[in-house]
This record gives structure tokens, sequence and C-alpha cells, in this order.
């Protein structure tokens, strides 16, 4: 089954490369001397990564939170009153700092060649190989937006339904097993707070009750972690023992079991649109993460600016700035 899961990840990137002309493999080859870009970047995240697995999490978030608003053109990087970090759901993303030593990486090696926009694609792609992830080829060749406003924003929270959710995402044209895996693949490693979750551990819905589709021991455990009016904790997405920083398919298994620790995440597992796709990815690891990679590349293509495309954009010297 593995090699049948690899044999299709590579048909998909053949599609791949028709569909997304306008990007290409192996882009910055020959264009900084000697130097290659994409092993510059990696460097970076791997130190990174040795010291804080988190980071993982936090570029896929940065990756989609850039991507999902005016497309991947490194917006979201940009500083100002009214940029779209200002916006509430970015408040809470990280891996900006990162980004900002990848740049100055590669500015040593060759200024002005390589945008931020494919620097956010490559370091998303390092982490996700670094927590046992496929080491998916990135297309590059983006360039870097030139415009980031707040009222541009408009993402879903941890607690859209499902039938909201399918929405949101085709929209943009993903199909909901698309839907599945990023929520999936980017929350097998992710992070959450208790200010997040304590209306299912205590008032679910105003009802004054749990939320009934929650384990009873995984309840118990959260309240512990998340009393009432106690501080506001981290807990992992992902509770499978030993899996929490990997990119594996232990969190679609745990939702079977009512495990879940967002709404979102608990009903994909009973929707009748999802449920089967859950269950899919649950028992079988190597096929998630042969599509995981395969949906992550086609998110990396969203409204894309390259010189081959007609749309203004710029390779920025500074991430948070326009030149």
């Amino acid at each position: 089954m593995k090699n049948f899961g690899v044999a299709v990840f590579l048909l998909v990137l053949v599609s791949l490369t028709n569909c997304y002309g306008i990007l290409q493999t192996g882009f910055y080859v020959g264009k900084c001397g000697n130097q290659d870009v994409e092993a510059i970047i990696r460097n970076v995240v791997r130190q990174r990564f040795a010291r804080d697995p988190t980071i993982v999490a936090a570029l896929l978030r940065l990756h989609f939170h850039d991507c999902f608003v005016t497309g991947c053109d490194a917006s979201l990087l940009l500083d100002g009153p009214s940029s779209e970090k200002t916006a509430d759901p970015n408040f809470s993303v990280r891996g900006y700092d990162l980004i900002d030593a990848a740049k100055a990486a590669v500015e040593r090696a060759c200024p002005r060649v390589v945008s931020c926009a494919d620097i956010i694609a490559i370091c998303t792609r390092d982490a996700v190989s670094l927590a046992q992830g496929i080491n998916y080829r990135v297309r590059t060749g983006r360039r870097d937006g030139l415009v980031s406003q707040a009222s541009s924003v408009s993402l879903p929270g941890p607690s859209i339904s499902v039938a909201d959710s399918i929405v949101f995402f085709a929209d943009k044209g993903f199909t909901t097993k698309e839907m599945v895996l990023l929520i999936g693949g980017g929350h097998t490693v992710g992070i959450t707070h208790c200010a997040f979750i304590r209306d299912r551990l205590f008032n679910f819905r105003g009802s004054g009750r749990p939320d009934p589709s929650m384990n009873p021991n995984l309840l118990n455990r959260l309240r512990g972690t998340c009393p009432r009016g106690g501080p506001d904790n981290s807990i992992n997405l992902d509770q499978t023992p030993g899996s929490s920083f990997v990119v594996d398919n232990g969190f679609y298994n745990q939702l079977g079991g009512g495990n879940g620790i967002l709404e979102i995440d608990q009903a994909m597992a009973s929707h009748p649109e999802t449920r089967n796709k859950i269950r899919l990815f649950a028992n079988d690891g190597p096929l998630f993460q042969t599509q995981f990679a395969t949906a992550l590349i086609k998110m990396g293509n969203l409204d894309v600016i390259t010189h081959r495309n007609g749309k203004i954009g710029e390779i920025r010297r500074n991430c948070r700035a326009r030149n």
C-alpha cells in the first residue's frame, strides 16, 4: 500500500505540473551562483525545529492564513497598522521570526532573488518533512504582493460547523476530502489553548453541560488542564502518545473514540460528508501522508503572483515591508 501511495503521489505531481505551469520545481537553480537556495532555507528550519518542534504547526498555519486570503503572496508578513497581521484570526499566528531568519540567510547568499512567498512555501515543506511527513517538491517562482489589509481577512474559527467549513474550502476550489486533509494535517501537529475549548468542557452551546460527543476520560483530563477560571494552558490537538509533533494519521485515529479536542475536529468524525474520509485516513497512514502533501502543493498555488501571469509583485528585501 505504501508503494501504491507513493505512485499515486508521483502521478499527481505530473498532473500539477500541467495545471500550475506558472510555477516550477527548481526555479532557483542557477539563480544564486553555485548556492542551493532550498538547502540554505532548510538549514534554518532544521535548527529551529531541533529546539522547537511546535514550529511545524506554526508554519502550516501561517502558510494557510497567507494563501487563503489574497493568495500565496506573503501579504500576511507585511507590517502596518491595518495589515493582515492585525486581523483577529491572525493575532496568534507564529513563525514570522523564522521566515525573517530564512530571508536573511538567502539575502546574504544572493540579494533580491528569493521571494518571501516562496520562503513560506519552502519552510513549510521542510518543517513537514522534519516532522516525518513527505519531503515533497515545492513549486517556486512566486512574487510578493504589494497590498495587505486586515479587511481582506475572513478565515474560519475553531467553532465553525462542518457544513460551513465545506463551503469555505469549496469557495477556494478545494474538495471536501482536501478540506479533511488540510485540517487534519495541520491539527496532527497542532496546539490550542483552554480558551477555545472551555465551552466544550463546561457549557457546550449554553447547555450548562459538557459536549456529549467528548470521551468522558478525555473530558476529565482536560478539565484538570483547563479548570473554570484557570490559566489559558496549551493542549496538543493530537493526543496520541508519541504522535503530537509527528505528521501522521494519529489525529484521525483518535476521533473515532471521541477524543477530538476542537469541536470541528470531532464533528468531522460524525458528519455524513466527512466521516468516511476520517476513517479512510485513520486506517491508511501512507495514503494520508501522500494526499496531505498533494493538498499542500495545491494550496501553495492559490492566486500566486509570478512574472508569467501578468500580476504585479516584487521580490522584497525585507519580508515585513514593501521595497
